[in-house]
């Protein structure tokens, strides 16, 4: 059935002359790759086409990348409109998407609420660049695959998998990594610029783990206030990255960052967890995402607390039913 998908997708792609591709607000490496690996590869291959990527959000973290595309309105109507790595359409960070003739869901997250004329889904994918990666090598007769292009695709492939350790990662996912590496991507630079820090993030690493709390059945957290934003010179995406900084303490098997956002006047919430599924609790606090990943938003401190108490209970009966995991 998914090779149906793709061939289909193909062949919208080779019907279009003007191709927009977009992904979700608060890009991370994933949707950025994903993105811009596709937009690279159809550029390439087609050159007479009109390939944009539209990104209405920005991603300091990537900036290394360069920037997006501008699209005035009048060309949506007869354009073909790809969105990548976003589940849910109050997610997508192009406000002009409906405007275009069909849209193409290409996504790796768990569907609840479908949209798009044409949809790929594959909830099992360690990420949207993975599909990607399948896409394009799986066409690699038709379509033309550069080092720039595969250093997207696997940059999305590495940060969503956490270099390969997260559920979803298979032997097909390592495959396709091997196979965009033989295209001479130079993954030592790649590297330096997604995991070298500035120092003062080690600063807020320590800070964080003077900090932590954790719950009475293990759920470990931490609150990332506007004021410790501005005391540490941190963006919002900096901020929540402290969530890796909480994943190896033993017996905590969720873990959750809040970190307010200045501009939106909300607190962003970044669940994780181990062995145990937390996309439903992500899902009663405005978010969703994978079985072990999500994101919601809360709108009070008091509502924080609400998801801190669930979470906890939520642990808790995990670990009656199947003993203390590591």
């Amino acid at each position: 059935m998914n090779e149906q998908i793709k061939q289909a997708i193909l062949d919208k792609i080779e019907s279009y002359d003007t191709i927009i591709i977009s992904r979700h607000i608060r890009p991370d490496g994933d949707a950025v790759g994903s993105t811009k690996g596709l937009a690279t590869v159809l550029r390439d291959t087609y050159p007479a086409k009109r390939i944009y990527v539209v990104d209405e959000d920005f991603s300091d973290y990537l900036s290394f990348l360069g920037g997006e595309d501008t699209v005035e309105e009048a060309v949506y109507p007869t354009a073909l409109q790809i969105i990548i790595d976003t589940g849910t359409e109050n997610r997508i960070s192009n406000s002009n998407y409906k405007k275009a003739k069909e849209i193409i869901k290409i996504d790796h997250h768990i569907d609840i609420k479908p949209y798009g004329d044409l949809v790929w889904v594959e909830d099992f994918r360690s990420s949207a660049c993975e599909m990607i990666a399948d896409f394009c090598l799986g066409f690699k007769d038709r379509l033309k695959i550069s080092a720039e292009a595969a250093t997207y695709i696997y940059l999305g492939m590495v940060t969503d998998s956490g270099r390969f350790r997260f559920e979803g990662v298979t032997g097909e996912t390592l495959r396709l990594a091997g196979a965009l590496l033989d295209y001479g991507i130079d993954y030592e630079t790649l590297f330096a610029h997604l995991y070298i820090e500035d120092f003062s993030t080690l600063k807020l690493r320590s800070f964080v783990f003077d900090n932590i709390k954790i719950t009475k059945n293990g759920v470990a957290y931490i609150y990332i206030s506007e004021q410790i934003q501005k005391d540490f010179g941190l963006t919002l995406e900096a901020a929540s990255n402290v969530i890796g900084d909480l994943s190896t303490i033993r017996g905590s098997l969720i873990w959750v960052a809040f970190i307010y956002n200045t501009t939106k006047k909300e607190i962003r919430v970044r669940l994780r967890s181990r062995f145990l599924g937390i996309n439903d609790l992500a899902i009663k606090y405005h978010g969703g995402g994978h079985n072990m990943a999500a994101g919601a938003t809360v709108y009070s401190e008091d509502e924080m607390y609400r998801l801190i108490a669930d979470a906890d209970e939520l642990l808790g009966a995990y670990k009656s039913a199947h003993g203390d995991k590591i």
